[in-house]
């Protein structure tokens, strides 16, 4: 137990030990390893304590499978912040874009909980409200907590969710406990302040600005003090870490270390956005993003300590909808007073049944298949991109996709290793020549694309880059598909119809301008 830890008082004399209360909290075992493998974002309702996995089921941040099904939104309630990242620039916004810390409207509170109440009658499968921005949550406490309450009054079935910087956060974990807040995300992006201090010019804390390593030290010890208080009250944790390469993508494994030990349910390793339009300071600099081999590789090296959450979009402070799609245009201020809303929470419940049976369904077609490759001895692996709308299908057109899902796949099965967020290749029903080529950049590490339908164009444009695009599991369940693909390919590759080729790298344009 660290020194931080040894200052606070967890419990009356007789409670639950810390390392108690934090396998509990994480649900996974202590050592990470191989007895980890079936926890974290990948997990099922046989792998996590009944009590953790009515946490996660039907969240779609820390749950891989939940994110294909349910629907999150954030309120942009907390414009202040208390931290400037050499990353972040919260005075840009694109209603077309996506990324931390962008908003179109900032809300009262009052106003937030009317949006959530409008939100989630339109929106059955949205289960979960996040406070993150566009500043941070703890920055501005009194608005935060105003909404959760207002919130938990008029939508008792929301989960309540919120994101921080952590440094004011052991100041406040006895709110969010009393609050119901079963999810905190905090972003740390190192343990060693000389790291640090190369990532944060300032912080503001104790009434006064402190700057250079003296800063991140106290940063530092007050997210890790937050950490373990949060797991010691039985709360889920999700680490947020920006990949950021020559300044902290090697020191990101002790990190990922330091959060393990410590009780963390999730660690998000994202990728720095950099474009210099933003006007960030590492953007302005050049400081360039990770490729996405660069990013799995860190994934895959601190997965053996404990699971990663690969699905995460890097969402707007005002993002609505399914994770990769964003509804928040249809529900600005005006909009929601204009709406007359009932909040149906029988109508929510009876929908989410469906959703939840839906579910047991793709499970149940993923294990059929993955029989059939019980048999299977080779050692190749490949990565298949899938365009898809949601709901576990392939469902999408690749002239309409936005974005493409990524799955590895090999005799062990289909895992979810990520997204690629590109420009429409079709808009206004007209195709460009020169939107393809973006496009085989960011799948330039996959053999085949699945999708709903495509056109010849792009079709051979995709096979002279090497990448198969398939339409024959259209509308099919999408690890199940994958499954059976690579089941074709490797009887195509035993029968010498095709030759197994190892892919390349592939880009990643996590700040690519989208559709809205």
């Amino acid at each position: 137990m660290s020194k931080l830890l040894q200052l606070h008082d967890f419990g009356a004399p007789g409670a639950a030990s810390f390392e108690q209360l934090r396998t509990a909290a994480t649900g996974c075992s202590s050592k990470g390893g191989a007895g980890k493998s079936s926890c974290g974002s990948a997990a099922g309702p046989n792998d996590l304590p009944p009590e953790i996995w009515e946490k996660v089921k039907n969240h779609p941040c820390y749950s891989e499978q939940a994110h294909h099904h349910f629907a999150r939104m954030h309120v942009a309630v907390a414009p202040a912040c208390n931290i400037q990242c050499n990353y972040c620039n919260r005075k840009y916004d694109c209603a077309n874009e996506s990324r931390p810390g962008v908003v179109s409207e900032k809300l009262t509170p009052e106003q937030a909980a009317r949006k959530v109440v409008a939100v989630a009658s339109t929106i059955p499968q949205m289960t979960v409200l996040g406070i993150a921005g566009p500043g941070d949550a703890l920055a501005n406490p009194a608005k935060t907590f105003k909404t959760f309450e207002l919130v938990a009054e008029a939508a008792p079935d929301i989960k309540l969710c919120l994101s921080t910087n952590g440094l004011m956060l052991p100041d406040y974990v006895e709110q969010i406990a009393a609050m119901n807040v079963d999810h905190v995300t905090i972003t740390i992006n190192m343990v060693d302040p000389e790291v640090g201090a190369k990532i944060y010019p300032w912080i503001f804390y104790d009434h006064r600005r402190i700057t250079g390593v003296e800063a991140s030290t106290i940063l530092s010890e007050r997210q890790l003090l937050g950490l373990e208080m949060l797991v010691a009250r039985g709360i889920l944790v999700k680490v947020n870490s920006v990949m950021i390469p020559g300044i902290n993508d090697e020191h990101l494994v002790e990190v990922n270390k330091a959060v393990k030990s410590r009780g963390a349910f999730l660690h998000n390793i994202m990728p720095l956005i950099s474009e210099a339009e933003h006007g960030t300071a590492f953007g302005l600099s050049g400081q360039r993003g990770p490729t996405a081999q660069e990013l799995k590789a860190l994934q895959d090296a601190c997965e053996g300590e404990m699971n990663m959450m690969r699905h995460c979009r890097q969402c707007r402070a005002d993002a609505v909808g399914l994770l990769g799609e964003d509804r928040s245009a249809e529900f600005t201020t005006e909009k929601v007073m204009a709406m007359d809303v009932t909040y149906d929470l029988e109508g929510r419940q009876a929908y989410q049944a469906k959703v939840e049976a839906e579910r047991d369904a793709i499970a149940a077609a993923k294990q059929r298949e993955l029989a059939t490759l019980a048999d299977e001895t080779a050692t190749i692996k490949i990565q298949v991109a899938i365009a898809t709308k949601g709901g576990g299908v392939i469902n999408e057109h690749f002239g309409h996709a936005h974005e493409f899902q990524i799955y590895e796949v090999s005799t062990a099965g289909a895992k979810f290793v990520g997204h690629r967020r590109v420009d429409l290749y079709c808009e206004g029903g007209y195709a460009s020549d020169a939107g393809i080529e973006p496009i085989l950049k960011a799948l330039n590490d996959c053999t085949a694309v699945l999708v709903a339908k495509i056109g010849m164009c792009p079709k051979d444009s995709l096979a002279g880059a090497g990448i198969e695009a398939v339409e024959s599991y259209a509308f099919e369940y999408i690890e199940q598909s994958v499954i059976a693909y690579f089941k074709d390919y490797l009887e195509r590759v035993g029968k010498s119809e095709i030759r197994h080729v190892a892919r390349g790298d592939a880009t990643i344009r996590q700040g690519a301008f989208i559709e809205a």
